[in-house]
């Protein structure tokens, strides 16, 4: 094995995602206003780090999802999409990138789009302990008059006419607040011990603005539901598979960091 070869492995992280780490790569950085560009292997576009998911590769040539961006070794980048992820595996982009052969594993995109909801659920327990977050409608519609509200969470799954009432409540009273409807109501209600919550808003801060990136990046392989009202909204990626698959042929070491 060449010396170059072993500096692109990493040891093998838990699948489920290191929750520990979402104070680090990614995430700090955008927290802090360190956002660099990084160029995905299918598309070749630059967007900005918080959009993407590093992976790596571990001891045995698997492809391995690294989303706080902290493991070590060469790192390739794809933008955050269920699509984008599928093409990469489709194409064999892994293989060219790594200019080896891979192992890329059959759930990948599914094992991303879980551990990206486990980190939204660590980084609400977070916010919840911080006194940062609250839950329930009576506790939301009060802080929506009172408090600088950065982010409003819907259960995906929750009452469509009350999701509505409250989006539009939050296009009145904080229109500078994101919404975001990807979580399920005993998703959004473990990390703040409840069996279940339909709305969750978090205090403007550094939390928030982690959470953005997260739930950012999870609407790439989650479809929200389509909940009327103004104001801005987190939603899946702007690049759809066929914008990723141009110069796809030509994916190689640009990507690595």
């Amino acid at each position: 094995m060449s010396r170059s070869q072993d500096s692109n492995r990493a040891t093998p992280p838990d699948p489920s995602g290191d929750l520990g780490a979402v104070r680090d790569g990614v995430v700090r950085g955008m927290a802090e206003g360190r956002d660099p560009e990084r160029r995905c292997i299918v598309s070749r576009q630059r967007r900005p780090q918080s959009a993407m998911i590093r992976f790596v590769l571990d001891p045995s040539d698997r492809v391995v999802a690294d989303l706080a961006a902290t493991l070590p070794g060469r790192g390739l980048w794809l933008s955050a999409s269920r699509d984008v992820i599928e093409t990469a595996t489709r194409k064999r982009l892994f293989h060219k990138a790594a200019r080896r052969p891979v192992t890329v594993p059959d759930d990948l995109a599914a094992g991303i789009e879980r551990a990206l909801a486990r980190r939204c659920q660590e980084l609400l327990g977070l916010a919840r302990r911080a006194g940062q977050a609250v839950a329930g409608h009576d506790k939301v519609r009060a802080w929506l008059d009172s408090e600088p509200v950065a982010l409003l969470l819907s259960a995906r799954d929750g009452s469509a006419a009350e999701c509505e009432r409250m989006a539009r409540a939050a296009a009145g009273k904080a229109p500078q607040a994101a919404r975001v409807a990807l979580l399920d109501g005993a998703e959004l209600g473990q990390p703040l011990g409840w069996p279940r919550a339909v709305h969750v808003a978090v205090r403007a801060g550094g939390l928030a603005r982690r959470l953005t990136v997260e739930t950012s990046r999870l609407a790439g392989f989650r479809a929200p539901p389509d909940v009327s009202g103004a104001g801005p909204t987190v939603v899946a990626g702007s690049e759809n598979a066929g914008s990723e698959n141009a110069g796809s042929e030509n994916a190689g070491s640009e990507a690595a960091g």
